[in-house]
């Protein structure tokens, strides 16, 4: 009783061709598809937005470095 037979399932498999049709259940499972891509993708932006991205600085030479690269060379010419 706690296991189902071929028998069974041949039949569960009729009822949902029955109530769904033959087109309709691929459909469903192309439609499920793409909604579990557009879910990955939303996860991965939802990453991308939460790193800050690094401010670029010109100093005096023109040439351009990051923002922690204007700090240690502030620091630098403050103490010397």
């Amino acid at each position: 009783m706690g296991t189902f037979s071929i028998w069974h399932w041949l039949i569960v498999l009729v009822v949902l061709l029955l109530l769904f049709g033959r087109g309709k259940i691929p459909s469903l499972m192309g439609d499920m598809a793409k909604g579990i891509k557009a879910f990955k993708s939303g996860m991965k932006e939802d990453d991308d937005a939460e790193t800050p991205p690094k401010a670029i600085d010109q100093d005096t030479q023109g040439t351009a470095t990051t923002a922690a690269d204007a700090t240690v060379k502030k620091d630098e010419a403050a103490q010397g």
